[in-house]
């Protein structure tokens, strides 16, 4: 597993001209199934995250070990360059220094921290961020908790839908001088908005959401956008294809009737790798 080669095709990404969308992924499978379909990136969200390691919803009551261990398990199935949404990083700027560690150690190739108030604080109503001070303090600590170089670390601002844009701008390039290597855009929803920012700044966006003007690729790649998040259609997908099909049997439906729909048997071989292990049991075992 060579991360850092996987990590030199991100930062590949964003010295390009081209903006890329990553293919959620959830585990290991997922991840398999983006690679073999030609995803350039992989995105491991938080809210992901949560869904899949503890089937809550995102209120960062996931852990940075259950984060990290199922990131591993995404990291040596094959060879995704994976980017992470690192939320906070589980705590204070210390906290951001550990968080980088380990999810470096896991595998990743790139990992965003934000400067939203989290987990929410008591009496809260709606999302706080922290002072630019405290966010600069922990671009600072991610960046010091890195020691692969090609590991690229992502400033993230939700500023765009709580301040507006010209508190964007002064986050963002707070973040820039610190030293992060791209700015993660959460919450824009407009070409104006996207273009303001990415004019004032050196480092490329990533953004968090590309609906309704932002779906052109070439328009996003043409204003310094280099990667952008589609959603994460793929965990819900496969949700309901598990609830329908047990709910089919549930209801007495036999599985022959669902055979229609399940994977076949060639693509289960090839999202196991199942022609490698049978190679492997030749050599090793008789």
């Amino acid at each position: 597993m060579d991360f850092t080669t996987r990590r030199a095709r991100y930062r590949g990404i964003l010295a390009g001209e081209q903006c890329v969308h990553p293919g959620s992924v959830f585990d290991p499978i997922s991840a398999r199934i983006a690679e073999d379909l030609g995803f350039e990136v992989g995105m491991f969200a938080g809210s992901i995250a949560s869904f899949t390691v503890l089937g809550a919803p995102d209120l960062v009551v996931l852990t940075l070990t259950e984060f990290a261990q199922q990131i591993h398990r995404i990291c040596r199935a094959g060879d995704l360059s994976l980017m992470v949404d690192a939320d906070h990083g589980y705590g204070n700027a210390l906290n951001v220094m550990r968080t980088v560690e380990e999810l470096e150690t896991a595998g990743v190739s790139a990992l965003t921290i934000e400067d939203t108030v989290l987990p929410r604080s008591f009496g809260a109503g709606d999302a706080e961020l922290l002072s630019v001070e405290e966010g600069v303090g922990k671009m600072k600590a991610a960046l010091a908790g890195r020691t692969d170089p090609a590991l690229t670390i992502a400033g993230r601002t939700s500023a765009l839908r709580i301040t507006g844009v010209d508190d964007t701008i002064r986050r963002a390039k707070a973040y820039e001088q610190a030293g992060v290597d791209a700015i993660f855009l959460a919450g824009a929803s407009t070409r104006d908005e996207v273009a303001t920012v990415a004019a004032e700044l050196s480092v490329p966006l990533l953004l968090g959401g590309t609906t309704g003007e932002l779906q052109d690729k070439e328009w996003l790649g043409a204003n310094g956008v280099r990667v952008a998040l589609q959603g994460h259609l793929p965990f819900s997908a496969a949700v309901k294809a598990v609830y329908d099909t047990l709910k089919a049997l549930r209801d007495g439906v036999p599985p022959a009737d669902l055979r229609p729909n399940l994977a076949t048997d060639e693509q289960m071989a090839q999202f196991t790798r199942r022609a490698s292990y049978q190679q492997w049991t030749a050599d090793f075992l008789g």
